[in-house]
Protein backbone atom coordinates (compact mmCIF):
# COMPACT_ATOMS: atom_id res chain seq x y z
CA UNK A 1 0.00 0.00 0.00
CA UNK A 2 1.81 3.60 -0.80
CA UNK A 3 2.13 5.78 2.22
CA UNK A 4 0.50 8.95 1.53
CA UNK A 5 1.63 12.13 3.27
CA UNK A 6 -0.25 15.70 2.50
CA UNK A 7 0.39 19.23 3.93
CA UNK A 8 -1.85 20.75 1.79
CA UNK A 9 -5.61 21.81 3.66
CA UNK A 10 -7.83 21.67 0.61
CA UNK A 11 -10.66 23.30 3.34
CA UNK A 12 -13.79 23.83 1.70
CA UNK A 13 -12.28 24.17 -1.97
CA UNK A 14 -13.69 20.94 -3.91
CA UNK A 15 -10.61 21.71 -7.04
CA UNK A 16 -8.13 21.29 -4.66
CA UNK A 17 -9.74 17.87 -2.45
CA UNK A 18 -10.22 16.43 -6.42
CA UNK A 19 -6.47 17.46 -7.13
CA UNK A 20 -5.51 15.57 -4.25
CA UNK A 21 -8.15 12.69 -5.18
CA UNK A 22 -6.30 12.64 -8.28
CA UNK A 23 -2.59 12.53 -7.26
CA UNK A 24 -3.37 9.49 -5.16
CA UNK A 25 -5.24 7.84 -7.66
CA UNK A 26 -1.96 8.45 -9.75
CA UNK A 27 0.01 7.24 -6.89
CA UNK A 28 -2.13 3.64 -6.25
CA UNK A 29 -2.67 3.21 -9.85
CA UNK A 30 -5.89 3.85 -9.87
CA UNK A 31 -6.15 4.03 -13.64
CA UNK A 32 -10.46 3.94 -13.52
CA UNK A 33 -10.79 6.63 -11.55
CA UNK A 34 -7.76 9.15 -13.37
CA UNK A 35 -9.50 8.32 -16.50
CA UNK A 36 -12.67 9.16 -14.92
CA UNK A 37 -11.37 12.78 -14.37
CA UNK A 38 -10.26 13.55 -17.83
CA UNK A 39 -11.76 14.32 -21.08
CA UNK A 40 -11.89 12.87 -24.13
CA UNK A 41 -9.52 14.93 -25.92
CA UNK A 42 -6.76 15.10 -22.88
CA UNK A 43 -3.55 16.28 -23.76
CA UNK A 44 -0.70 15.16 -21.24
CA UNK A 45 2.81 17.05 -22.18
CA UNK A 46 5.33 14.93 -20.00
CA UNK A 47 8.25 18.22 -20.49
CA UNK A 48 11.40 16.37 -21.54
CA UNK A 49 9.42 13.48 -22.68
CA UNK A 50 6.71 13.24 -24.67
CA UNK A 51 2.82 14.43 -25.37
CA UNK A 52 0.07 11.99 -25.19
CA UNK A 53 -3.12 13.14 -26.98
CA UNK A 54 -6.53 11.56 -26.09
CA UNK A 55 -8.05 9.60 -24.11
CA UNK A 56 -7.43 5.89 -25.44
CA UNK A 57 -3.79 6.89 -25.78
CA UNK A 58 -3.70 7.99 -22.04
CA UNK A 59 -5.31 5.34 -20.27
CA UNK A 60 -2.59 2.93 -22.52
CA UNK A 61 0.26 5.13 -20.91
CA UNK A 62 -0.66 4.98 -17.66
CA UNK A 63 -1.38 1.20 -17.93
CA UNK A 64 2.09 0.88 -19.04
CA UNK A 65 3.41 3.19 -15.61
CA UNK A 66 1.15 1.12 -13.30
CA UNK A 67 4.18 -1.48 -12.61
CA UNK A 68 6.13 1.04 -11.51
CA UNK A 69 4.90 0.96 -8.14
CA UNK A 70 5.08 4.45 -5.94
CA UNK A 71 5.71 3.86 -1.96
CA UNK A 72 5.14 6.91 -0.81
CA UNK A 73 3.80 10.23 -2.25
CA UNK A 74 4.46 13.62 -0.26
CA UNK A 75 1.95 16.03 -1.66
CA UNK A 76 3.70 19.57 -0.80
CA UNK A 77 1.41 21.89 -2.30
CA UNK A 78 -1.67 21.77 -4.27
CA UNK A 79 -3.12 24.94 -5.58
CA UNK A 80 -6.41 25.92 -8.31
CA UNK A 81 -7.98 29.11 -9.12
CA UNK A 82 -10.62 29.16 -11.93
CA UNK A 83 -9.96 26.86 -14.77
CA UNK A 84 -6.76 25.93 -13.42
CA UNK A 85 -4.71 24.37 -10.78
CA UNK A 86 -1.47 22.85 -9.78
CA UNK A 87 0.27 20.49 -7.11
CA UNK A 88 3.80 19.10 -6.55
CA UNK A 89 5.78 17.21 -4.43
CA UNK A 90 7.80 14.12 -4.53
CA UNK A 91 7.07 10.56 -5.43
CA UNK A 92 9.70 7.71 -3.72
CA UNK A 93 9.28 4.08 -5.52
CA UNK A 94 9.37 1.01 -4.19
CA UNK A 95 12.75 0.54 -6.45
CA UNK A 96 14.71 3.03 -3.98
CA UNK A 97 14.29 6.04 -6.84
CA UNK A 98 13.20 9.42 -6.16
CA UNK A 99 11.01 11.88 -8.30
CA UNK A 100 10.08 15.39 -7.72
CA UNK A 101 7.11 16.65 -9.63
CA UNK A 102 4.75 19.33 -10.83
CA UNK A 103 1.94 18.79 -12.60
CA UNK A 104 -0.26 21.96 -14.12
CA UNK A 105 -4.03 20.97 -14.83
CA UNK A 106 -6.62 22.60 -17.07
CA UNK A 107 -9.85 21.89 -16.38
CA UNK A 108 -13.04 22.11 -19.01
CA UNK A 109 -14.51 25.19 -16.83
CA UNK A 110 -14.56 27.07 -14.46
CA UNK A 111 -17.11 24.94 -12.38
CA UNK A 112 -16.31 21.35 -13.34
CA UNK A 113 -13.69 18.85 -12.63
CA UNK A 114 -12.63 17.43 -15.88
CA UNK A 115 -9.19 17.82 -17.07
CA UNK A 116 -8.22 18.62 -20.51
CA UNK A 117 -4.59 19.36 -20.26
CA UNK A 118 -2.01 18.38 -17.68
CA UNK A 119 1.38 19.88 -17.76
CA UNK A 120 4.62 17.64 -16.19
CA UNK A 121 8.00 18.15 -14.75
CA UNK A 122 9.77 15.41 -13.41
CA UNK A 123 12.99 15.55 -12.43
CA UNK A 124 15.05 12.54 -10.40
CA UNK A 125 16.43 13.23 -6.83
Amino acid sequence: MTKIISSPNCGNSPKMEFLKEFNIAFARGNVEFITESVTDNIVWNIIGDKTIEGKEKFTEELEKMKSNKVGELVLEQILSHGKEGASNGIMKMQDGKKYAFSDFYKFKGAKGIKITLITSYIVEV
